[in-house]
């Protein structure tokens, strides 16, 4: 979307105001500050009375990249957070009722220049030499065991489970000592430039702020990109059917696992997150195929421990916006388009945003080719997690419901199509520039959805058996007795980032 000519004179950007708070408006002032702070005054507007969404408690390891950049520390964070480590998440029921797979973090194997790991697992398994592929991966087995630790050379990947609202106030602080200023108030009025630039942001109490750049992180109402500037959605939900979640926390009975546990129901799927102090849970379902009512029975139903917050219902939409950057408005976060929360990419979403911000930063002046390429980056990235996330529902073996029946024989992205087919044809994958998901994250829910390539590339031929079992054996003996070696997660956690206790708060009575 181009804006119309003006003959206002380009105006240097000195002043950032960032609209809403929540992960997303912090996770913006914290970055901004770290690195321009000194030029630039920022401030951000929030009102206590407006909550936020505040359930995308699981991370990728993208965030350890976002935290070094801000100079967080790993421990600190992660105590005030009640954060915990995460490996990768398990899938159950995915594929099919009773069956279960890992997608992990990390690398699968060993890759040869002309082929990946996948390659000689193939013709392993074809000689009847080779393990489940999960078992060549250090991530997996660690996961599959509990344990945790840090390596040398960061040799195992992570990420984190983090308490979302406690996250925001972290940064919050982390901000405001980085000279970012909170304003408390309820935004009443936006007010134009006469061109349609947004020049201020009138507050209910009749305070105005001025800016330079605005920053949308007002969450799916999208107050200044959707609202006032009129950017519309691309709806996505004729290949994402699921438009509605209920979350809920429950007190821990059990030592936090370092995955995610992801569900699959006759209507959606279920999440299990668990932190230092307590479990994020919740039910992503489509309201086509379930009530609201049904689908909070069927997740209090698989519920332990007492259950700690009323459910909250989130209706939501699978969409982007078709620009996310227009004029001088940038939309980060769910005012920018949502994702569902399947492969933990909505923390992750709003940490690239945020970065690219920062890559095209308008130091001089919002010029056209920096707003082209912010929005052609996004939209690129937006498209390849659209497309992994539909892979889950598309290549299954259920025909259990309605829902599972229409995910199962819809057509998909001709995108996602050619990675399928490739894969199913030759067992290759490969990784568009600049993609977040890795050509093992493809491969491991591609087998683990039940696609089996119906060859291999012939460099694998090139071994013996003996030769083949000894690589293979190799990799798994070095994966073994590397676990072996890591402590239990919940212990490591103890040591390393131990949370105070939360103050108990009783459950307010139902109305």
């Amino acid at each position: 979307m181009t804006p119309a000519p003006t003959d206002r004179p380009r105006q240097p950007v000195r002043r950032v105001v960032i609209a809403g708070g929540g992960t997303a408006g912090w996770m913006t002032a914290a970055c901004l500050s770290k690195t321009l702070g000194k030029g630039l005054d920022i401030q951000l507007v929030e009102s206590d009375e407006i909550g936020t969404v505040g359930v995308g408690e699981a991370t990728i390891p993208t965030l350890l990249t976002f935290n070094n950049l801000c100079g967080i520390d790993e421990q600190e964070f992660m105590a005030e957070t009640q954060g915990v480590f995460k490996l990768g998440i398990n899938f159950e029921g995915w594929r099919d009722i009773g069956e279960h797979y890992f997608h992990s973090f990390g690398t699968t194997g060993q890759d040869h220049w002309t082929a990946g790991f996948q390659h000689f697992w193939l013709k392993g398994r074809d000689r009847k030499l080779a393990r489940s592929y999960g078992e060549y991966c250090l991530e997996l087995r660690a996961a599959e065991r509990n344990r945790f630790a840090h390596l040398p050379r960061s040799a195992l990947n992570y990420a984190f489970h983090i308490d979302a609202t406690l996250y925001a106030k972290y940064l919050r602080k982390l901000s405001e000592r980085q000279g970012a200023r909170r304003i408390e108030g309820r935004i009443a009025q936006v007010i134009r430039h006469d061109d349609g630039d947004i020049a201020a942001l009138k507050l209910a109490d009749g305070s105005v702020l001025e800016g330079d750049l605005f920053v949308d992180c007002t969450g799916m109402r999208s107050l200044l990109l959707g609202e006032t500037l009129g950017v519309p959605l691309q709806d996505w939900s004729h290949w994402l059917p699921c438009d509605r979640a209920v979350a809920l926390q429950t007190a821990s009975v059990k030592a936090p696992v370092p995955y995610v546990r992801s569900i699959a129901h006759p209507f959606g799927w279920q999440w299990q997150i668990p932190l230092q102090h307590r479990v994020g849970n919740g039910m992503v379902y489509s309201s086509r195929h379930v009530g609201d009512d049904e689908a909070l029975a069927t997740l209090q139903a698989g519920l332990q421990g007492e259950v700690l917050t009323k459910p909250r219902i989130i209706p939501f939409k699978p969409c982007q916006r078709e620009s996310t950057w227009v004029r001088n408005v940038v939309a980060i976060g769910l005012s920018s388009g949502f994702l569902e929360p399947l492969e933990s990419t909505s923390i992750h979403l709003i940490q690239r945003g945020v970065i690219r911000l920062l890559q095209c930063f308008p130091n001089e002046g919002v010029r056209q080719v920096d707003v082209d390429e912010y929005n052609r980056q996004t939209r690129d990235e937006m498209e390849h997690i659209r497309d992994f996330i539909i892979l889950h529902y598309k290549i299954t073996h259920r025909r259990d419901s309605a829902f599972w029946n229409q995910v199962r024989t819809m057509e998909v992205p001709a995108s996602l199509q050619h990675r399928i087919d490739l894969f199913r044809e030759s067992g290759r994958v490969f990784r568009a520039p600049n993609e977040l998901f890795a050509e093992n994250s493809w491969i491991q829910v591609m087998l683990g959805q039940g696609i089996t390539p119906t060859q291999h590339h012939p460099i694998a031929n090139l071994m013996s058996d003996a030769e083949l079992n000894g690589f293979l054996e190799e990799i798994r003996g070095q994966v073994e007795r590397t676990v072996a070696q890591l402590p239990a997660h919940a212990d490591y956690v103890a040591r390393y980032c131990k949370a105070a206790a939360p103050p108990v708060k009783p459950m307010p009575a139902a109305a």
